[in-house]
């Protein structure tokens, strides 16, 4: 696997959809963060400037679509699901 990008040990920051995306989707905010830091890979996405991580969570496979800001240097996690909701 490529060398882990900067990004992924920049501060976190939640979108109000991906909080209420979650919780809709049995996960909780302290489990979204904890996937993102133990997160097993990264690819990118179809849209410019986004990243699909993948995690795990109870035994489900997830993904989480996150944006790195290069300006503020933050992580801003837009969106995660299940695979198997996908």
């Amino acid at each position: 696997m490529p060398q882990r990008p900067e990004w992924l040990d920049w501060e976190l920051e939640l979108t109000g959809h991906i909080v209420a995306r979650t919780v809709d989707r049995g996960s909780t905010e302290v489990e979204l963060r904890a996937m993102i830091d133990d997160q097993r890979g990264w690819c990118k996405s179809h849209e410019p400037g986004r990243w699909i991580l993948a995690a795990m969570l109870d035994g489900r496979r997830w993904e989480i679509l996150v944006e790195p800001d290069f300006d503020d240097r933050v992580l801003v996690a837009v969106t995660a699901c299940p695979v198997d909701d996908l």
